[in-house]
């Protein structure tokens, strides 16, 4: 039988052109939108570094789609807090919930708790600021449900953490 094709080849035609048409429109837009496009203001490059220089801009981390594929990160970037003083504070302030913990800014954020044996309860914020393991890179901040506390027992409270990762490593054989 020869003749024209059937209403069923002529749909699965249609059909099949409509998927090349949608491909390729799609195609197009993401093409599109590697390029800077038209009308867009490029900024001269100096003016630029000079305005991330000033941190009025921020830096351009990325120029094309392909960028998102590579891999641009520095390899040897490290968290900057000191290991042990990270530890020692979750040891020292265990009777505390932990409400927010970031090792990328040092920030560790302690709901109320009542240590062993006290009856008053508080709450504590973990400021670990260097890598180094030495006092001026700690800071806790201290308070009760009546408000702060004095300096002398939020130093009692850095102390102990000092004195605990000083122990950490040790064990450890870091010294």
């Amino acid at each position: 039988m020869t003749g024209h094709p059937g209403p069923e080849t002529m749909t699965k035609h249609a059909i099949g052109r409509i998927r090349i048409v949608t491909a390729g429109l799609l195609s197009l837009g993401l093409l599109a939108g590697c390029g800077t496009g038209f009308g867009q203001n490029e900024m001269d490059p100096e003016t630029r570094r000079q305005l991330e220089d000033a941190g009025a801009l921020a830096p351009r981390d990325r120029d094309t789609i392909w960028d998102l594929f590579s891999n641009r990160d520095d390899p040897n970037v490290t968290v900057e807090v000191n290991r042990y003083l990270w530890q020692a504070s979750l040891e020292i302030l265990d009777f505390m919930p932990i409400e927010a913990a970031d090792p990328f800014s040092g920030v560790i954020s302690y709901g109320y708790g009542t240590p062993p044996g006290g009856g008053q309860a508080y709450r504590a914020t973990v400021f670990v600021t260097d890598p180094a393991l030495e006092a001026r890179s700690l800071r806790v901040a201290l308070q009760s449900r009546n408000g702060a506390v004095s300096r002398e027992t939020a130093r009692q409270i850095e102390d102990a953490i000092l004195t605990r990762a000083r122990q950490l490593r040790i064990r450890d054989g870091g010294l």
